[in-house]
């Protein structure tokens, strides 16, 4: 009953906001013109209205799951026109905000009010910031080291009921894909969809992100140089619930405010390669990646205009890689930069992402009709967008599967592509990327990945080493067990062959001699 509320909802909205009408009537099939005539009480309510506007209001009206899908768009100027670009724009941080009483009495509900009153004072009511999911609001926390300027984020009341309505209106739309459409099961779409699902209920439970912030932190506070690049906020996760989380106040330009950037002398060139440096440092180093980097939850620390820093908040989403996966994915980057489209196809099919029967000549020749235009160019003469829609009419051919476990990391990738495209149009993506996914599958491969597997299982080899003479025994033992058993049983077997090769001969001989007498006698 909800999915059917959900969706006539969703088509009322479309309809209303007359997002029909973008659709080009000529490619409408019959039945499509039939139905949307059918609905005759649902009008365009909002003729005077642009339509990059409309697009944008029916989107905020829908809720987060659309939102979202939004937020991704706006990253993509490639694929979209100015104007609906700069509306999309506005749904990073600028969804209309719930009341601040509300939120407050979230967060002493969560936290309670002793705490509440003694550790927190000058709380705004006014959102600084807020987002389809939750908003963020400002006090001051007086702590043991002193007062700190701090943001406390609390989920929207009720959001989950709204959340779940989505999904399953997706996934009933998935079955009927996976169903009825020819290529429906190859891209798996009930489990893509499922993945999702889980994604983005976890963005409902602010202690995991909390746990994914802390993590993250860690991962690039080691002193390492690579880790200078990103900075994540502390978050005091004494005062953290399901429904709200207190971190660090951070003070940033929006990646997306260009001018800003530029007015503050920013190095936009190195910037930008920073910011594919903290995308394959957090895959590829630590398999553990901020998959929600649009431009609303990534800030630039322009103190040092020529070392510039990047700062990343809302880590609700996160993705990681297992080792297989990881292995294969840096070495096809590396092939596809090295132009290796021969080892790009082996390894698709050695991963298992096509089928075993696939041709390696011909998937060889396809990829190279597709990635060889896209080589020596500038970001701003590539489109991923069109690439991977050119990449997945290959795949159709191929019976390539969508991998659910990669779809975040595709999404994440085109986030980054479009924040570098923001900043630094000429920025050439293979030469900034390249050496690092090299360096790395040295180090994974070579003589340092050797050590660290002999340093990291030597404990284990410690623990095992007294153990280790009783083991050859037993297993001598046992071998020499199994050798007598097998000799036995041919021993056995050639037995057998000797009586049975000398009951074949009696035979032989009675049916000759019976044959013998049956000729005497006739």
């Amino acid at each position: 009953m909800v999915s059917s509320k959900r969706l006539y909802k969703i088509v009322k909205t479309f309809l209303q906001y007359g997002l029909d009408e973008l659709l080009p009537k000529k490619y409408l099939p019959w039945y499509i013109k039939i139905a949307r005539k059918s609905l005759f009480w649902l009008r365009n309510k909002h003729r005077d209205k642009p339509k990059a506007l409309r697009f944008r209001l029916a989107i905020e009206s829908l809720g987060p799951v659309f939102v979202k899908f939004g937020q991704m768009l706006s990253t993509r100027r490639d694929l979209l026109p100015d104007d609906f670009a700069n509306e999309l724009t506005l749904l990073q941080d600028k969804v209309p905000a719930f009341a601040g009483e509300e939120a407050e009495r979230i967060i002493i509900a969560a936290m309670g009010v002793e705490i509440f009153q003694a550790y927190f004072k000058d709380f705004d009511r006014a959102p600084l910031a807020s987002a389809s999911i939750a908003q963020v609001h400002t006090a001051t926390m007086m702590h043991d080291d002193g007062d700190k300027n701090v943001v406390l984020k609390v989920l929207r009341p009720n959001i989950a009921k709204t959340i779940l309505a989505d999904i399953n209106v997706m996934s009933s739309f998935a079955k009927i894909v996976a169903r009825w459409l020819p290529d429906g099961k190859r891209l798996r779409p009930v489990e893509v969809v499922a993945e999702y699902e889980k994604t983005i209920l976890e963005e409902l439970d602010l202690n995991r992100e909390a746990a994914n912030a802390m993590q993250l932190k860690r991962n690039f506070s080691q002193g390492r140089d690579s880790d200078k690049v990103l900075y994540v906020p502390e978050v005091y996760s004494e005062y953290c619930s399901k429904n709200v989380m207190v971190m660090e106040r951070i003070y940033g330009i929006g990646v997306g405010e260009i001018e800003t950037l530029q007015a503050n002398n920013v190095d936009m060139k190195l910037l930008a390669e920073r910011g594919v440096e903290v995308f394959f440092t957090q895959v590829f180093r630590d398999s553990f990646f901020h998959a929600d980097m649009h431009p609303g939850n990534v800030f630039v620390n322009a103190t040092k205009p020529a070392d510039p820093t990047w700062i990343a908040i809302d880590y609700g989403i996160v993705g990681t890689l297992n080792r297989e996966d990881k292995r294969y994915l840096a070495e096809n980057f590396v092939a596809f930069f090295n132009r290796d489209y021969r080892k790009v196809a082996q390894l698709h099919v050695d991963s298992g992402w096509v089928p075993s029967d696939t041709s390696v000549d011909e998937f060889e020749f396809a990829i190279r009709t597709v990635c060889e235009p896209i080589f020596n160019k500038p970001l701003s003469e590539i489109s991923f967008g069109q690439v991977l829609v050119n990449l997945f009419n290959t795949a159709r051919r191929f019976n390539m599967e969508v991998q659910p476990q990669l779809v975040l990391l595709q999404k994440t990738l085109l986030y980054i592509e479009g924040l570098g495209r923001q900043l630094y149009p000429a920025l050439d993506l293979w030469q900034t990327a390249k050496p690092f996914l090299e360096n790395w599958v040295k180090e994974q491969m070579g003589i340092k990945a050797v050590y660290k597997k002999v340093k990291d299982n030597l404990p284990f080899w410690n623990e095992k080493l007294p153990e280790i003479p009783d083991l050859v025994y037993d297993y001598l033992k046992t071998n020499r067990e199994a050798q007598r058993l097998q000799l036995k049983s041919m021993q056995q077997m050639q037995l057998q062959q000797q009586q049975h090769s000398k009951q074949m001969t009696k035979l032989v001989i009675i049916a000759t001699l019976a044959i013998c007498l049956t000729i005497s006698f006739t």
